[in-house]
């Protein structure tokens, strides 16, 4: 008969972290991100709690990833510790650990509750190099006018066909200029379900039906991810109750 697992005990304490992908990181997929944050809390020596059964693993909770090649300034991950520990030394010994481009921005005690919950809606910004504002102002003005834009993406479970305009709150053009060239920025607030709706699927969208095709040269950066404020169209900060909590 085969000998039953150790059963671990419960985490004494629950840490959120949040943290960026920068420059060449952002083409780190997500298998590749956790590998190396699993090697950084090995060096960062963080008390981790681990899972029951024949195969434990560190207590790690991933959610919200940004897709691979996009740059983020909000990504968001929860970890279960055997001892108590200071939030800030977790921080700096972490983020010591990590190769540079993946920054741990901030470190909170848990209050409770569940931190995907609370992760409804993201801020992204788009530069799409060689297109001029006025281009993609006519573009933004059309998307938004229609009552729905379907797209087709490749998933794990084949094509899939669905409405990209349901999930944008808010689309919207910034005037800037990008290393001497004409550059549009969009600025796009979206709404998190099933299916996920991407920035790139708004850009698919854009070229749907209004013809706008943005190109190979596209930069994507989440700049926020939290909890919808569905009048003001804005996103929070999905850390503030942990942080008004201490």
């Amino acid at each position: 008969m085969r000998e039953q697992p150790e059963q671990q005990a419960p985490p004494v304490q629950r840490l959120r972290i949040r943290y960026a992908k920068r420059d060449r990181m952002r083409f780190a997929s997500h298998r590749d991100f956790s590998r190396a944050f699993e090697r950084a809390l090995v060096r960062a020596r963080v008390p981790m709690a681990y899972s029951s059964g024949f195969n434990p693993h560190p207590r790690i909770s991933y959610t919200g990833a940004a897709p691979t090649g996009a740059a983020s300034e909000a990504e968001y991950l929860e970890i279960g510790l055997a001892q108590h520990t200071d939030p800030v030394e977790v921080l700096r010994r972490l983020d010591a650990s990590l190769p540079p481009g993946l920054d741990v921005v901030e470190v909170v005690a848990s209050a409770g509750g569940t931190l995907s919950d609370r992760l409804q809606a993201s801020r992204w910004r788009v530069s799409l190099p060689g297109i001029a504002p006025d281009e993609a102002v006519a573009g933004v003005r059309t998307f938004l006018a229609a009552a729905e834009v379907p797209v087709e993406r490749m998933t794990k479970r084949g094509l899939r066909s669905f409405d990209c305009r349901a999930a944008v709150v808010s689309l919207q053009v910034a005037d800037t200029r990008l290393s001497q060239e004409s550059c549009a920025i969009l600025e796009v607030v979206l709404r998190h379900g099933t299916p996920s709706v991407r920035p790139d699927d708004v850009l698919a969208g854009l070229r749907e039906v209004a013809g706008l095709d943005a190109g190979p040269a596209v930069l994507f950066q989440r700049q926020a991810q939290g909890p919808l404020d569905e009048q003001a169209g804005t996103v929070g900060d999905p850390l503030a109750p942990d942080r008004d909590a201490v």
